[in-house]
């Protein structure tokens, strides 16, 4: 495959991946390729309508906006923006790249039969979600949730070294810090927690192809018994919707402690309330939850033992750097006529040739 005459690129950025960042990398594109940039301001988008789109999720932006904007393009570079069979037939697409690891935004299905290969950046976060883990995991085990809303709530400051007595923690070197999943964050979290003395064990129900060293894989029920610290990494499908329930918290040692900068659906979070109301579970450090239905306020933001973040955890500066650069690397190999890396739909080439 190799792309021929001079080259058009859309890139779509979003309120989370600005259009900036993938102008920036594609500048390192060279001659022969003239990018347009579209910037989708409002995460916004309008009901689905069309089959296609309801087979996309979370993506910012109406399809129909980015339908016209692809036309007379060659590729397409997106974050969040849809990419629906509607797009696809907007424009002679040779190429998709999505700068995230799971592009949920994307009908790669349509993709593929339509003869057009799609990428993504697997691992563009993986270094900021692990750094996010392990500082969730020290500020659990020292306490500070508690020991921070002391101070907010009129709690005086220490004048001595007695009066942090109340807030006595561990320290890693004594803990077990057990990840559920061992892709690219996974990995990442376990040798930053093996560096700073955590025992690390693991479970991962694909057979990991890379274990870092001093990691040790157990199933999923020895590790719930054997954790300190339970820290999600999976990626969420329909078969592990709420993994985390009122068995597995119970099956974990009472005041231990649960982290999940992983996806909400991950969770039963009406069980996390109960595990952690009773005091079976010490204290969670969430970056994902849950939407309440009626978008009341949602419980676990008044426990003191708590720790929410508005979905920070992949939120970097390299990280958006990261998975543009990842992006245009797909691109320069198929301006050389090369198979593009992280390729998600390899089975493209026969429809494409079925159809040539």
């Amino acid at each position: 495959m190799r792309a021929t005459g001079h080259v058009r690129i859309l890139a779509v950025g979003d309120p989370f991946m600005p259009v900036s960042a993938f102008t920036s990398a594609l500048a390192a594109v060279g001659d022969g390729v003239s990018v347009t940039a579209l910037q989708i301001e409002d995460a916004a988008a309008p009901p689905p309508r069309t089959a296609s789109e309801e087979l996309i999720s979370e993506y910012a932006g109406d399809p129909a906006v980015i339908a016209a904007a692809v036309a007379g393009h060659h590729m397409l570079v997106v974050h969040g923006a849809p990419v629906t069979a509607e797009v696809l037939d907007a424009a002679p697409l040779q190429l998709v790249c999505c700068a995230r690891g799971g592009p949920v935004n994307i009908d790669i299905d349509a993709a593929t039969a339509r003869g057009i290969p799609v990428t993504n950046s697997p691992g563009k976060n993986a270094e900021a979600v692990a750094e996010l883990t392990l500082t969730f995991a020290l500020m659990l085990i020292r306490g500070v949730p508690s020991a921070a809303r002391f101070l907010l709530a009129g709690g005086r400051h220490a004048d001595s070294a007695f009066e942090g007595g109340q807030f006595i923690g561990g320290e890693a070197v004594s803990m077990t810090l057990g990840l559920v999943g061992l892709g690219y964050v996974g990995r990442a979290v376990a040798v930053r927690a093996r560096a700073l003395g955590f025992t690390v064990i693991a479970h991962d129900p694909v057979p990991p192809r890379i274990v870092p060293a001093g990691v040790t894989i157990v199933g999923f029920d020895e590790l719930l018994a054997r954790s300190d610290i339970v820290s999600v990494h999976a990626r969420a499908s329909a078969g592990n919707r709420h993994l985390f329930g009122t068995a597995a918290f119970a099956r974990m040692p009472r005041g231990s402690y649960f982290i999940n900068t992983a996806r909400e659906s991950l969770v039963d979070e009406d069980a996390l309330l109960d595990a952690l109301s009773s005091g079976a579970l010490a204290g969670a450090a969430l970056d994902v939850v849950e939407r309440r239905a009626d978008s009341s306020r949602h419980p676990l933001l008044d426990l003191p033992n708590v720790i929410i973040t508005p979905h920070i955890a992949g939120a970097t500066r390299e990280t958006l750097r990261r998975g543009a650069e990842m992006l245009v690397v797909a691109i320069a190999q198929v301006l050389a006529g090369e198979e593009p890396d992280y390729l998600l739909n390899p089975e493209y080439q026969a429809r494409k040739a079925a159809v040539s």
